[in-house]
């Protein structure tokens, strides 16, 4: 990759701004000072910057915890998206959210340019688990968690058995749903084929990846080693 792309992709500033940078004496690569802007770096080659060793790997890993009326996309002519809520420091060439929320729903969302872990994430036959916090409409009746449970016959697909718990002290109006797909609207149209309504839903987990109370609406954080081994190793 170009120097000055390389820069550029790790933030360091515009190309304008990076090719500046170079042409002073501060970047070196493998202990020789480079002043090319289009000096072809090695994958292997060790960069740095006045002195401070750069780090080429340009993958990012982002847990959000998205927020209702922004929408799951990169851009958007009218609305805000999930992709606007990242720092310009933090963004990345090819920083897209893994999968879809609506735009009302809420929760965990993972955002990330590393389009072969988000592909196999969402590859049919992972079936990562995913679950819900939904409020109803109408309380949860024993037949409507036992029609979920047992998977439910749409036109396009037939859902998975779902795993469903009542929340409780919430009147059987708030439940936790777990499912290994994600189609489009899946939790609603679930509980609106066993005669319910989803009046809020809000994402609890994807995988190992969970969402902790203390992350706040809107905000996203780096996933930790652990959690990207862990998601790593589920979608080998």
């Amino acid at each position: 990759m170009r120097l000055d792309r390389l820069l550029s992709h790790l933030q360091y500033g515009t190309r304008k701004e990076v090719r500046r940078i170079i042409k002073k004496p501060r970047v070196m690569v493998d202990g020789v000072l480079i002043r090319d802007p289009g000096f072809d770096v090695p994958s292997t080659a060790v960069v740095t910057l006045d002195g401070q060793v750069l780090d080429q790997d340009l993958a990012v890993y982002y847990l959000m915890n998205k927020p209702a009326g922004v929408i799951t996309a990169t851009t958007d002519a009218h609305d805000r998206t999930v992709v606007d809520l990242i720092a310009e420091a933090d963004r990345r060439p090819g920083l897209y959210p893994v999968g879809r929320l609506d735009k009302d729903t809420t929760g965990l969302l993972l955002l990330t340019n590393d389009g072969t872990l988000g592909h196999n994430l969402l590859a049919p036959g992972k079936h990562v688990p995913k679950t819900y916090e939904a409020t109803l409409l109408v309380p949860l009746t024993p037949e409507m968690a036992t029609q979920l449970a047992q998977g439910i016959a749409f036109k396009d697909f037939t859902s998975q058995p779902a795993r469903v718990a009542v929340v409780p002290d919430t009147a059987a109006k708030r439940v936790r749903l777990t499912i290994g797909e994600g189609k489009y609207h899946q939790v609603k149209r679930m509980f609106k084929r066993v005669g319910n309504e989803v009046l809020a839903l809000h994402r609890l987990s994807m995988g190992p990846l969970t969402l902790s109370a203390t992350l706040a609406a809107g905000t996203y954080r780096p996933l930790t080693e652990d959690e990207l081994a862990r998601i790593k190793a589920l979608t080998k």
